[in-house]
């Protein structure tokens, strides 16, 4: 087997294809190459943040395939032929996603670590779920820790964009 710079050996790289925000790439990563260090290493998306590495905080949730999806505990190579949408798909910095102003509009971060992920699981479920409630907003988002805003300022983002989507006024 080979061995690379420090005497350890090197592993063989795998090549994948995905499309990530509706661009298709082909890369070679390393089997062990987290999907979240992808990502952002590799693609230079640094929307994707890291925060436990353990899927406990959903700073990294990105959507698989339409689904939330814990990027820190998936491989890059588990990807292969799979569609990725990052927060880099909501908006830009100056055009703002209609989820991203509502977040705005409702102060709804603080230090803006957990944000990319609260917005892609925010995405995921405005797609799937009625949320008719703030319990059913607090529960679908209860996957998510955010130690800034407390969550009522999130709730009311959700519940403004819920709205927005089914053309109910403020």
């Amino acid at each position: 087997m080979a061995q690379g710079s420090r005497g350890l050996p090197m592993t063989e790289l795998h090549a994948i294809k995905v499309f990530v925000n509706g661009v298709l790439y082909e890369r070679s990563v390393e089997p062990r190459m987290l999907l979240a260090d992808f990502l952002r290493q590799t693609l230079g998306l640094t929307g994707t943040h890291l925060g436990c590495e353990h899927g406990v905080c959903g700073a990294c949730t990105v959507l698989l395939d339409g689904d939330s999806v814990r990027s820190c505990l998936l491989l890059g190579v588990q990807a292969d032929g799979c569609r990725i949408e990052t927060v880099e798909s909501l908006g830009s910095p100056d055009r703002l996603g209609p989820l991203q102003e509502t977040f705005r509009e409702h102060h709804a971060l603080q230090c803006g670590f957990c944000t990319p992920g609260m917005l892609m699981t925010c995405t995921d479920i405005l797609r799937k779920y009625p949320l008719d409630t703030d319990q059913e907003i607090r529960h679908a988002l209860s996957g998510n820790l955010c130690r800034c805003t407390g969550y009522a300022q999130i709730v009311a983002a959700v519940r403004a964009a819920r709205d927005q989507l089914r053309g109910e006024s403020k």
